[in-house]
């Protein structure tokens, strides 16, 4: 069997889906590995690092074509589809919910895909969990990027200059990516709060040494099995929103990062409360690319309101695809071993709930 592990085109990724010692031990269990020269080159894992882990060092076409399972980082294009051999397996980020005709054109060349979205959380199923790996990253570069952007210093610093007060931080959202911010914005020396619908990420944020906004509000009945918050009517988000607008008058930093699989980012910040923020201040938008949980958000862009600065960063964990490459390709790799008998076969049972919750081409067999 052979895996193959390709450069990464998409703009800004600099990720890559396999590192040399995922790879080293795929080699020892006999699964075969083909990597596109240059593959990991920009997140600091160079060709020869692939070579002494085992692998064959191939070009784009070689990698495509030979792969009986493509591990990705981003959807491929159409390009790449059409160079896969008929029946081959995919797994990477396929964004199933917006990615219609790459999925249709995967179907078309008899591939069987993977998205990594869709890992289930559950407990046998977390070393796989891209989404949340990912969050981490991009949870903790969401305050450095936020703090670079600010016109003061984080910390409270005492010097023959006088004493300059810390800056108060916000965090909207408490999953992985929130609790990350909260834990950097503490560390750094920010004065935190943080706000969550859910019942269970008040202690959770209480734990990491920030306080709790709008306690009102939360409901034992917003959170889903899966452990997402569920979407709130438009009621309950204008009460969420008139909450927040007095306490994030007074923040110099705000790090926004609610969201809820295969739906449009909950609005949490209208352009009103951001004109109640002192100039100077910093929104981090982490759900840009899904509609932000601000209104004056812009995916990719920076935009001044009032002085303001809305910050709608694009996928950050490729700002550090060193950390965010050693930890996708733990999840990558857990997930082939799932699938790997022990003579290094795939073994694609859709009954299974991990297996089965991930597949979104090649339903009528493997």
């Amino acid at each position: 069997m052979i895996i193959g592990v390709p450069l990464e085109r998409a703009t800004g990724e600099n990720r890559v889906a396999l590192i040399p010692e995922s790879v080293s031990r795929l080699v020892k269990a006999g699964v075969g590995i083909t990597v596109e020269r240059g593959a990991g080159q920009r997140a600091g894992f160079p060709d020869p690092l692939y070579e002494k882990a085992g692998a064959t060092l191939a070009d784009t076409s070689t990698v495509f074509s030979g792969a009986d399972l493509l591990c990705k980082v981003q959807k491929p294009t159409a390009a790449e589809v059409a160079l896969m051999k008929r029946g081959s397996h995919l797994l990477s980020l396929l964004q199933p919910s917006s990615s219609a005709d790459a999925i249709a054109a995967l179907e078309a060349q008899g591939v069987t895909a993977f998205a990594l979205e869709l890992v289930p959380r559950i407990t046998r199923a977390q070393s796989m969990d891209v989404l949340s790996s990912q969050a981490t990253v991009a949870g903790y570069k969401a305050v450095l990027v936020g703090a670079s952007a600010l016109t003061k210093f984080l910390p409270m610093l005492t010097t023959a200059a006088g004493t300059m007060a810390p800056s108060k931080c916000c965090v909207l959202g408490a999953g992985v990516a929130g609790l990350q911010a909260i834990a950097t914005a503490r560390r750094l020396g920010a004065v935190v709060s943080g706000f969550d619908i859910r019942a269970a990420a008040a202690e959770q944020i209480r734990s990491l040494g920030a306080t709790v906004v709008a306690q009102d509000l939360i409901a034992a009945d917003s959170e889903t099995a899966g452990g997402y918050a569920k979407e709130q009517s438009a009621e309950q988000q204008a009460a969420i929103q008139a909450a927040l607008r007095t306490h994030l008058a007074g923040m110099d930093l705000v790090i926004t990062t609610a969201q809820i699989p295969g739906r449009a980012a909950p609005r949490l910040i209208s352009t009103e409360t951001v004109r109640t923020m002192q100039p100077g201040s910093v929104i981090v938008d982490l759900a840009a690319e899904s509609g932000g949980n601000c209104e004056a958000t812009r995916a990719g862009e920076t935009v001044d309101v009032g002085g303001v600065l809305v910050i709608g960063p694009v996928n950050l964990p490729a700002s550090m695809p060193q950390h965010a490459s050693q930890m996708l390709s733990r999840n990558v790799l857990t997930f082939v071993q799932h699938l790997l008998t022990k003579e290094g076969h795939l073994n694609v049972d859709r009954a299974d709930e991990i297996t089965g919750a991930m597949v979104v081409t090649g339903r009528k067999g493997s």
